[in-house]
């Protein structure tokens, strides 16, 4: 049983299996990346404890950002290796505030480097980096047009946070009618809990929830079936 599973009452999962949610997803034919929001801003500095790094930048989340770095740096570089698109999305907090009970709606402008990458895992020339006003990588962006321009029709996602950014772009994903998965190892939240709560229910309606070595069989079943055609 994957860690995050481990948070949920047994009886909660047996009554979703019973009822018929978290179904076998299967993937289509070419699958694009989306790294949501993997930004100091939404990180803090590495070696901060949550404490601290919310100090820094409220929105961060701490050591659990650079547990998974590591693991979103892999899934990046399995990506590459098979010349699939990539995204990577940011906030762009000058353009229209975000509004809302987060603290951050009330920032006047973006805080020094809160939209820097990590070195870890910084975008390249190739990659699209799509500036975000609200939650959803879909909501008022041109990602859609993007997507079908590339051929897409399976997305997989990473980032932060679990129960924010990455929830809202999985379920606009799955609602514009692409097969959606989320790798869990590369997915982090300050709250444990909102992580594990938010895996269990993207997965039980709206997304396959993957490991990282599932992530890359699953990849390179895709690119065997589109060559063998």
């Amino acid at each position: 049983m994957r860690e995050w599973m481990k948070m949920i009452p047994e009886a909660e999962l047996r009554l979703y299996q019973k009822a018929g949610f978290a179904g076998a997803l299967q993937p289509g034919r070419r699958a694009a990346l989306i790294v949501v929001d993997v930004t100091l801003g939404f990180c803090g500095s590495k070696g901060l404890s949550l404490d601290q790094a919310v100090q820094e930048f409220s929105t961060a989340c701490g050591p659990a950002s650079w547990e998974a770095m590591p693991k979103v740096a892999s899934l990046i570089d399995l990506f590459r290796s098979l010349d699939l698109p990539i995204i990577y999305s940011l906030s762009d907090l000058n353009a229209v505030p975000f509004t809302g009970k987060a603290t951050k709606g009330t920032r006047k402008e973006t805080p020094p480097r809160f939209n820097d990458f990590p070195q870890e895992i910084a975008p390249r020339p190739s990659d699209y980096v799509l500036p975000k006003t609200k939650a959803s990588t879909f909501f008022q962006t041109p990602l859609n047009a993007y997507l079908v321009k590339q051929g897409i029709d399976t997305l997989v996602f990473c980032g932060v946070s679990t129960s924010g950014c990455v929830r809202a772009s999985v379920v606009d994903g799955f609602s514009n009618g692409y097969q959606t998965f989320v790798v869990d190892e590369c997915c982090f939240d300050r709250s444990a809990f909102a992580h594990a709560a938010n895996l269990f229910d993207m997965n039980a309606k709206y997304a396959a929830v993957v490991s990282l070595e599932e992530a890359q069989a699953m990849l390179q079943r895709m690119q065997l079936a589109v060559a063998a055609q």
